[in-house]
């Protein structure tokens, strides 16, 4: 199976263990990302708040070059994947010649997690399957730019998503349900109103903790961040012990392959997820 990637700023910086994650359990799924090439920024937070034409013709750009190649394309930040597909909606449905850019709309945009949701991707996941997590009760948090606003995203459930809960399903895992996976965590703010995202992230905490989850699961980059970078000073605030490890779900899919390099992705967190593994049994070092 061959699909076209773009991986995004981030995953060559601040989250390299997602993108190694990503490019080592498709290696075990002989799954070849065909990275696009010469791409460029999406434009992100900044771009739509300064300058709409750049907000559209920066993730544009990447949406040509995606459409030479052929192949449906995955996108594994969120974010990237939520310009690219405001990009789309703006070149196809406003009037030609707007922009510098034109596609024909034939590629397939696909947040990552969607993509491995499918049930051809699913039944491959799980025949590889050689260590099953059980003992993991996981609460999977989507966030909110991978799913709305629906008319931008195309996704039917944008407000229950459950793609991340079908794939630890199939790992042996325990997903629970709960009524914050598409919450925000507060994103780039946490820069300039940390406050405001502390207790954005607290309420996560809590409500994950509420219905029993021992981590959390994610398939945002920045989502991680903000629950994994500040878990200590929040807790302290919120004056209670938090200890959730925040968990990309391609480190668990590469965990329960037995992919040896997951333990270098997961040594990487903030908050220790490799003590909990190892009291469920369930690292490389004890394989033998």
């Amino acid at each position: 199976m061959k699909v076209s990637y773009y991986p995004g700023c981030s995953l060559e910086a601040s989250a390299r263990d997602y993108q190694e994650s990503i490019e080592g359990v498709c290696r075990r799924l002989e799954m070849e990302l065909a990275e696009l090439e010469d791409w460029n920024c999406c434009g992100a937070t900044a771009a739509h708040s300064l300058n709409h034409r750049a907000s559209i013709e920066l993730p544009a750009r990447n949406l040509v070059i995606a459409e030479k190649a052929g192949n449906d394309l995955v996108v594994p930040c969120p974010m990237c994947f939520n310009r690219l597909k405001v990009a789309e909606k703006a070149l196809l449905n406003e009037e030609t010649g707007r922009y510098r850019y034109t596609i024909e709309g034939k590629t397939k945009i696909w947040d990552l997690a969607d993509f491995m949701a499918q049930d051809k991707v699913l039944d491959l996941i799980e025949s590889k399957v050689t260590n099953p997590i059980k003992g993991i009760k996981a609460v999977c948090y989507y966030g909110c730019m991978s799913s709305r606003p629906p008319k931008i995203t195309d996704v039917e459930n944008y407000e229950n998503p459950v793609s991340m809960d079908k794939i630890l399903k199939r790992l042996g895992a325990e997903p629970i349900d709960w009524a914050y996976k598409t919450d925000c965590c507060g994103a780039s703010h946490v820069v300039d109103r940390p406050d405001m995202v502390f207790k954005m992230v607290g309420k996560l905490y809590e409500r994950a903790l509420d219905v029993g989850a021992n981590c959390i699961v994610v398939s945002c980059q920045m989502c991680q961040a903000n629950l994994d970078i500040y878990q200590d000073k929040i807790g302290k605030q919120m004056g209670m012990t938090v200890d959730l490890p925040i968990i990309y779900f391609t480190e668990l899919i590469g965990l329960a392959m037995k992919e040896r390099e997951v333990e270098s992705w997961l040594a990487r967190h903030f908050v220790d997820p490799l003590t909990f593994l190892s009291k469920q049994n369930l690292l490389p070092r004890l394989w033998g």
